[in-house]
Parts: structure tokens; sequence; C-alpha cells
């Protein structure tokens, strides 16, 4: 009895049905921009960084911009431009890869992920449901992701990514656009724009 009650929480039909709500809120969206903040924190490393940037999502494209780097995703190339060491990385996009990326942040819990409602919680003064991502490989990236998901409407009001290394990534949303027109070129690295740069093609 107690092996039941543990297998069908880790597949929480209450986080789930919370899951699908956003799911389907931002999949329902074509294109998206909003502020975002970014926090890493490394308790015994004493790490506490925070970059305030931009994510713009159309489809599977976006691009997220930071002060230390700017990552630009066409569905098929990801540039990697770091401004510091003027230089660009440029690599094939694999949609199947395990690396969690701001397209597809609210289908990520889909495939290859338990899930567990833990709470209703306040977030950034906003009350949320808090659900717990856990990857059911053991040897993934991340041992668990984090995300508030907001009650009145099913957005996401921040995630938070843990790694074994004890480094905590937590990405919020704020000045949420909805249906922005945004030209495709916009998701490609142009470097006329960027004079000087080093093109590491890593393809």
């Amino acid at each position: 009895m107690i092996l039941v009650i543990s297998a069908s929480a880790q597949y929480d039909p209450k986080a789930l049905q919370s899951l699908d709500a956003m799911s389907k809120k931002y999949k329902a969206i074509p294109s998206f921009e909003a502020n975002i903040s970014y926090v890493l924190t490394n308790d015994v490393e004493k790490v506490n960084e925070e970059f305030k940037g931009k994510i713009t999502v159309k489809g599977d494209k976006f691009r997220l911009s930071l002060p230390e780097q700017e990552v630009i995703n066409n569905g098929s190339t990801v540039w990697t431009y770091l401004p510091e060491a003027k230089e660009v990385n440029i690599d094939n996009y694999d949609p199947n890869s395990e690396d969690v990326n701001p397209s597809k942040i609210y289908d990520i819990y889909k495939k290859g992920f338990k899930y567990l409602y833990l709470q209703d919680k306040t977030e950034g003064g906003v009350l949320c449901e808090e659900i717990d991502l856990v990857p059911e490989k053991k040897d993934a990236q991340f041992f668990k992701i984090k995300m508030f998901i907001t009650k009145k409407d099913k957005s996401i009001q921040s995630w938070t990514m843990f790694d074994k290394g004890g480094n905590k990534y937590k990405y919020t949303i704020s000045k949420f656009t909805p249906n922005v027109k945004i030209e495709d070129s916009y998701f490609a690295f142009d470097p006329k724009k960027y004079p000087g740069v080093e093109i590491i093609d890593l393809r």
C-alpha cells in the first residue's frame, strides 16, 4: 500500500492538472516578450549573482539577452554571444536534448519528469502553486526544477533549477507581453552588427 501511494505521488494528478493548464496557455500564444531576472546562488561557495535581461519567444525560437551573454536560437542553430570575450559560439540545436531552454519550459514536464504538487505559496506577492519536477534519469543535468504557477491565470511566475554541484538557477518573469510582432531574422546572430567578434563554429 505504501508503495502504491509513493508511486502515484511521483506523477501527481493535481500537479499535472496545473501543468497542463499552464502549457495550454503558453502554446496558444504565438509569440511573447518578457523581462526576466536570473539569480545564481550556491550556499557552500557563497555565490549570489543576479542579472536582469529580456526573453523573446516565437514558437520554438527564442532570444535570451543577459548582460554576460546572449543566447539566440532559431529552431535549428544556437548562437551564444559573449560580449566581454567578443566571441560567438555556433552550434546545432537538438530539439530532443535534455537542456532546459525558455521556449520549452512550459512543455518540459511532458517527457522524462515526475511531478509533485507541494503547496499553495505566495511568490513575489502572487499566490502560486508550488510544483517540483524531478527527472526520471538519475544522471540528468538538474536533479530538480521547482516551478511556481499562478493560481489566477496559470502563468509561470518563476522556475528554479538545482544541480548536483549545489548551484541554484532561478528565473523570474515580469512585464509579460503576449503577441509581439517580431521578424524571424531577430532569432539569428548577424556578425555585421558586432565588428571584431570572433566566430567559433562548433557544428
